[in-house]
């Protein structure tokens, strides 16, 4: 069974002949305690291209110390990694491969570097003896491990390096503030703040591994970035827009910070962080819309079958996620109800209904994440960003374009508008302002990506459509929730506990929904105001 333990650590380089400064007396630190010296044995898994160094993970077997076992470090924040570990084994445990299935696709990771290192620990303590952070001198030797899967060539050059370095991690009793004085005094004895964000990335450098490749989040084929897009600019002006942005650069770097985004999020998934399945959804859709919305830059020959690939993966995540939303509202909506009006079980009844849902929702998200065809959908992401289907209108310059391309979604919401407020009072209206709200959507998200060419405008009227966005979803989430009242209602009954507080409940949705439905005029008349939509009219 896998555990995790949250790393917070600084990394500095220095000279083979570089002592440890006294440290005593910084902070809080009272004492520096020896904890001894530790041979540690490690052997980094990644693929061919190293995909896992590139998006700075480390998978590695390490044996000495006092952690020997399978290591999975995934990045949190600078200088913030999540470390997952589970117990030695011969081969990489299924419980770590599946967290970096989103990288790695189907290529089984393999060893690249082999580290030994020779670790001399020191505790900084305070004064009650708490332990603030730990101090380690590691002298490192690097060797190549191994040949690549591929049996591909490598560079000519060293295969094994030595270092010395310092990492200072923090324990349960420091903080930042302490590693930022630790860091000053570190620095101001010779040390140098590390240029490689981790042991592996340091190796596979030195041991001539490391091969060309964009970083992390950086542009890659068929994408050029210009600098400063979606920053303000002079006059209203964007930054994208001086530099002659064409709308391929605009429309592409939002798709790949979408596919970023899934891929980032597939870990965060399976370990059931929170608000993980909401934000990989909410990417999955971005991304759809994105290929709904600018058909004039890319083909929709190809990017339709990948969308409803994303329509799919949305709705396979929105089991788990729209029980999650549903539970809290319904929860909420109880703790509202005066206690002489709670009659019977009501919370256990909601109790159990929710753990229901979950427990198989929960199950059915992990079996998508380890099936074939969400393989495929990332497979066919990778291959889509690596040869964009551009289209003639990609080349030319980008407000143009897009401005375009926001107005057509624009005038789409408002006939889904206006056909909603016309509709009859129950369910065809319900289903009309759903439809609304999903236009509402697509317009958002088409006005947010065409901000690195249009600035501000883009941005403040993305912001009102988003609050008629907002509307019409709490509209929604209302019919869903009657919906689920019913069904509780229903249990309720049947068990004979009455089901009084749950029609209560229901009628108060009711009220709301029709609040909902008396704002939307207004909200709508401010968010469609022909001065809002200025900057679109090219």
């Amino acid at each position: 069974m896998a555990d995790t333990v949250r790393e917070i650590e600084r990394k500095y380089d220095i000279d083979d002949d570089a002592q440890l400064p006294d440290l005593a007396g910084i902070d809080r630190v009272a004492t520096v305690v020896e904890a001894g010296v530790e041979d540690l044995d490690a052997l980094y898994y990644d693929t061919t291209g190293h995909r896992l160094a590139a998006d700075g993970i480390t998978l590695r077997r390490r044996t000495g110390g006092r952690d020997a076992g399978w290591h999975l470090k995934l990045p949190v924040a600078p200088g913030v990694r999540d470390e997952v570990r589970a117990p030695l084994s011969d081969t990489p445990p299924p419980e770590l491969t599946a967290l970096v299935r989103s990288r790695v696709l189907d290529e089984e990771p393999a060893p690249v570097v082999r580290l030994r290192t020779t670790r001399t620990v020191r505790v900084l303590k305070d004064a009650a003896g708490v332990p603030l952070a730990e101090v380690a001198v590691d002298a490192v030797h690097a060797q190549r491990a191994g040949e690549p899967a591929s049996k591909v060539e490598l560079p000519a050059g060293p295969v094994e390096a030595r270092w010395r370095e310092i990492e200072v991690e923090l324990t349960g009793g420091g903080d930042t503030a302490l590693l930022d004085e630790v860091g000053r005094a570190l620095v101001a004895a010779g040390a140098r703040p590390s240029s490689a964000q981790s042991k592996l990335a340091r190796a596979l450098v030195e041991t001539g591994q490391e091969r060309d490749r964009p970083a992390p989040g950086g542009a890659g084929p068929g994408e050029r970035r210009a600098k400063g897009s979606g920053k303000r600019g002079g006059k209203g002006k964007s930054a994208a827009k001086k530099k002659g942005c064409t709308a391929g650069d605009v429309v592409l770097r939002y798709v790949r910070e979408q596919v970023r985004v899934i891929i980032e999020l597939d870990p965060a998934v399976r370990r059931d962080l929170p608000d993980s399945v909401h934000r990989m959804r909410v990417a999955t859709r971005r991304l759809r819309s994105a290929f709904r919305s600018y058909t004039k830059v890319l083909d929709r020959a190809a990017t339709q079958p990948i969308g409803l690939e994303l329509k799919w993966l949305a709705a396979e995540l929105g089991v788990d996620r729209d029980r999650e939303v549903l539970t809290a509202r319904l929860r909420k909506a109880l703790a509202d109800v005066p206690r002489t009006l709670l009659l019977g079980p009501v919370d256990a009844r909601l109790r159990i209904w929710s753990e229901r849902r979950r427990a198989g929702s929960r199950k059915e998200v992990l079996a998508v994440l380890d099936g074939p065809r969400y393989l495929s959908l990332l497979k066919t992401l990778h291959a889509l960003l690596e040869e964009p289907p551009l289209r003639p209108a990609a080349g030319r310059p980008a407000p143009q374009v897009v401005s375009q391309a926001v107005l057509k979604d624009y005038r789409r919401l408002a006939r889904r508008v206006e056909a909603a407020l016309a509709a009859p009072a129950g369910r065809e209206r319900d289903e009309a302002l759903h439809g609304a709200r999903k236009a509402a959507k697509r317009t958002r998200y088409a006005a947010e990506a065409s901000r690195p060419a249009l600035g501000r405008p883009a941005k403040k009227f993305a912001r009102r459509i988003k609050r008629v966005q907002q509307l019409l979803g709490d509209h929604q989430d209302s019919v869903v929730a009657r919906d689920a009242l019913r069904e509780l209602a229903t249990q309720a009954h049947r068990a004979g506990e009455g089901g009084f507080t749950f029609g209560l409940l229901y009628g108060r949705e009711e009220a709301l929904a029709a609040d909902r439905e008396r704002e939307l005029p207004g909200r709508w008349e401010k968010a469609s105001r022909r001065k809002h939509r200025a900057a679109f009219r090219r």
